[in-house]
C-alpha cells in the first residue's frame, strides 16, 4: 500500500513549492525508511521493521507483501514529490536563466529537507527487481530531461555558455543529489542558504555569473 506523496501545488494556487510539510507517511513505510537509512536495503528485514514499527511480522505483511515494495514505495513518494516541486519552481521563471536557477533550488531543498528518501534514492538503484529499476529510472530520465530542456534553451538564445551541454546537467544533478551526503539540519548554513548557492554554483557551470547576495 504505497503511501502518497503531498501535493504541491504552484503560485497560482498559493501553496509554495518551497515549503516541506512533514510527510503523511504510514508507521510500516517510516519504519522501513528508517531501516534502510541505518542498515540499508539487504541489511534490513521484514523483521526488523517490524520490531522499529512496534507491529507484528504478519501486521507489516498485512500492509506490504514484501520490502520491495517497501522500497518502491520509497521511491515513488520521492519521485512523485521532485515532479511536483520542480515543474512548480521551473514555471516560476520567464527566461531560461531564471527556470533554470529555480528548478536547481527546488532539487536541492528537497535533497535536504527529505534527506532520508533521497540516501535511499541515491544508495539503493541497485536494489530494485529489473522491471522496477527500469520504470524508476525511466522517471529519473525524464527528470533530468526537464532540466536538459532549459539548457539547451539558454544555449540556442545565448545565455549559456557551454559547449558540453548534457555534461553539464549532469554535473548539476549530481551536485544536488550529493547533497544528503553531507548535509545536517545541525549544520552552519540553512537548506534556504545553501539551495541558493547552488543554483548560483549551477549558472557559473553555464558560464552565467551572478554575484552572491
Amino acid at each position: 500500500m504505497p503511501a502518497a506523496a503531498p501535493l504541491v501545488e504552484d503560485k497560482r494556487t498559493g501553496r509554495s513549492w518551497r515549503a516541506f510539510e512533514s510527510l503523511s507517511i504510514d508507521p510500516v513505510l517510516r519504519a522501513a525508511i528508517d531501516d534502510f537509512v541505518e542498515k540499508g536495503y539487504h541489511g534490513s528485514t521484514m523483521r526488523s521493521i517490524a520490531t522499529r514499527a512496534r507491529m507484528s511480522v504478519p501486521g507489516v505483511y498485512h500492509h506490504y507483501r514484501s520490502k520491495q515494495h517497501l522500497l518502491v514505495a520509497c521511491l515513488d513518494i520521492t519521485m512523485a514529490e521532485l515532479f511536483a516541486r520542480v515543474p512548480a519552481a521551473r514555471d516560476e521563471g520567464t527566461t531560461p536563466v531564471e527556470r533554470l536557477s529555480l528548478m536547481v533550488e527546488a532539487l536541492a531543498l528537497f535533497h535536504m529537507h527529505r534527506r532520508k528518501l533521497a540516501l535511499i534514492g541515491a544508495s539503493e538503484m541497485r536494489s530494485f527487481e529489473p522491471a522496477n529499476r527500469r520504470r524508476i529510472s525511466a522517471l529519473r530520465n525524464d527528470l533530468q530531461h526537464l532540466l536538459d530542456a532549459e539548457i539547451a534553451e539558454g544555449v540556442d538564445q545565448g545565455l549559456f555558455a557551454t559547449d558540453s551541454p548534457r555534461h553539464a546537467g549532469r554535473a548539476i544533478s549530481t551536485m544536488c543529489t550529493s547533497l544528503p551526503q553531507w548535509f545536517r539540519d545541525n549544520g552552519q548554513s540553512s537548506p534556504e542558504r545553501i539551495a541558493a548557492d547552488y543554483a548560483r554554483f549551477a549558472l557559473g557551470m553555464l558560464g552565467v555569473h551572478v554575484q552572491n547576495s
